[in-house]
């Protein structure tokens, strides 16, 4: 009998970025990416989990932004291109380099590992999340919604509508996905406000997920801390971040993905290949960037980027395999002793941001396949779990408030409202007051339904946190704030041609191509509660 649970929970999102209008824009990218680095292959892990036996259990959002470009059709046919270019890249490479055996080597092992990406994107027609789905179907896998669009919660909360629709829509758009209600939801940075709970019962959610001091600071104070969810008196569950095991895969200075063997991420060979060599597989207008194939390794933390050695997945993965023995090793103490202070099974829960595992950190997702089966078979100190099966297991709990939380920089509201980014807010709340007048409308005809409908989604897009956090982080900056002012400004336009009766049908048409998420969405969601 285990003596308690370990949780891994991924958080996979992307911000909705889709411009039919263009042929060409750096930042979907991101999504293929993350296809080709993150999302594939952890569908491997999970396949060959299955294959061999191991009845493995975790928790996943898939958050509807990114279940709406996965199952975009612009979009797939866009990431074909993007993989068809990489595989003659490396197809290239192999050629340019057939001279050097460790160039040679590593051009073959990408070359191997696109041709399998190809074979599994095929083999599912494209759609990822109907891969996903099966794990989900078989139990392994609880997939939980998000926010509708990422947005900051708790910097909305003074307009309980506009909270209200970004939980609602995002179940209803989860229901639609996947033939079923969702049970629980990765609060959009992990921010909880008082309150917020009522919400995300009345939209029946069962449990949702915040950082650890959500829970430790939560009235009256937990007596299990982190180590087992409460439940909040309108009777959602909340589960904390578990700090240690968070920080040694987080962690840039004692984490696992900064060990020398690993994969070196900011040397590409997109910006250190001959200029006209790499030519057709950089941006159109000539500019570098990223390719995703990257020949050196860490090598150690003071060697600068002229200075690090060839890269080889074997020792990588080797490393891979440690750490995965050593993270086991480590819960098992963590759960040992907590079981003996606690009197009862306690639970580890582990979140982390999908995306870390691959594409910020290659060998991530081999760190999940060992972690699984080393669990599996060498170990019975835990059991991992995922949220729902842990609930069912685990009904009675102590009820408490959560405090206030998110997981950002100092664990609350600053790294989304600050001189970066705190203009954007005025703009926010007048679209936000405006669509609530709205909501209350009723359309004379076709043409004003489908108005009011784009409203919501305009507003909706532009309230994604994703693009105040990029203008705090400092990169891509001119992007989030084009994709801010572009929603805000649809928005207006809607909202004046609606005020005076007179639409641009045409405008709209456009419109309606650029920014489909939602199909489904009815602008009535932000009716006043």
């Amino acid at each position: 009998m285990a003596l308690g649970y370990v949780a891994l929970v991924l958080h996979a999102h992307l911000p909705f970025v889709r411009h039919p209008e263009s042929d060409y824009v750096l930042e979907e990218e991101w999504l293929f990416e993350a296809i080709t680095e993150t999302y594939i292959p952890l569908l491997h892990v999970f396949e060959g989990l299955k294959r061999d036996g191991i009845d493995f259990k975790m928790t996943m959002s898939l958050t509807p932004p990114l279940v709406s470009m996965l199952r975009d059709p612009l979009l797939q046919e866009r990431f074909e291109q993007h993989l068809s270019n990489l595989e003659e890249l490396a197809q290239q490479e192999i050629e340019h380099n057939q001279h050097n055996g460790h160039l040679r080597y590593l051009a073959e092992h990408y070359a191997q590992e696109f041709q399998a990406i190809r074979q599994t994107w095929e083999g599912y027609n494209g759609d990822l999340v109907t891969a996903f789905k099966q794990f989900l179907d078989s139990n392994n896998l609880e997939i939980i919604t998000c926010g509708a669009t990422h947005g900051y919660l708790p910097l909305m909360k003074m307009y309980p509508q506009a909270v209200w629709a970004q939980i609602q829509v995002a179940c209803e758009h989860y229901e639609e996905t996947f033939g079923r209600p969702a049970k629980g939801m990765w609060l959009p940075e992990c921010a909880y406000y008082e309150g917020l709970d009522r919400m995300l019962a009345d939209a029946g959610l069962r449990y949702f997920l915040t950082d650890g001091h959500g829970l430790l600071y939560a009235r009256p104070r937990p007596r299990f801390g982190a180590y087992a969810p409460i439940f909040t008196e309108a009777g959602v569950a909340a589960f904390g971040r578990d700090h240690e095991s968070s920080q040694q895969v987080w962690s840039s200075e004692v984490g696992y993905p900064g060990s020398p063997e690993y994969r070196e991420f900011y040397k590409d060979l997109g910006w250190e290949a001959e200029y006209e060599y790499i030519k057709p597989y950089i941006m159109p207008n000539g500019q570098r960037k990223n390719t995703g194939i990257k020949y050196h390794k860490i090598t150690s933390r003071t060697a600068g980027l002229s200075d690090k050695e060839l890269y080889d997945p074997y020792w990588a993965r080797e490393k891979a395999a440690e750490h995965a023995g050593n993270f086991m090793y480590n819960r098992e103490q963590q759960v040992r002793h907590l079981a003996g202070i606690m009197g009862r099974s306690p639970i580890v829960v582990s979140p982390y941001d999908a995306e870390l595992f691959g594409h910020w950190w290659y060998e991530g997702p081999w760190f999940i396949d060992y972690l699984f089966r080393k669990s599996w078979y060498d170990q019975n100190t835990f059991e991992m779990t995922h949220l729902a099966d842990y609930l069912r297991r685990e009904p009675t709990q102590q009820v408490c408030k959560p405090s206030q939380s998110s997981w950002g920089f100092k664990g609350f509201h600053e790294y989304w409202l600050n001189e970066t980014n705190a203009w954007i807010y005025p703009y926010l709340h007048k679209a936000t007051e405006r669509m609530i007048e709205l909501s209350c409308r009723e359309p004379v005809d076709e043409l004003e339904w489908k108005a009011l409908n784009q409203a919501a989604r305009e507003l909706l897009l532009a309230q994604s946190s994703d693009w105040a956090f990029i203008m705090r982080t400092g990169t891509m900056v001119p992007y989030a704030v084009r994709r801010t002012r572009s929603h805000l400004m649809r928005f207006n336009k809607l909202y004046q041609d609606l005020k005076v009766a007179k639409i641009d049908s045409g405008w709209l048409e456009k419109v309606e191509k650029i920014d489909n998420i939602f199909p489904n969405i009815n602008y009535r969601v932000y009716r006043p509660l």
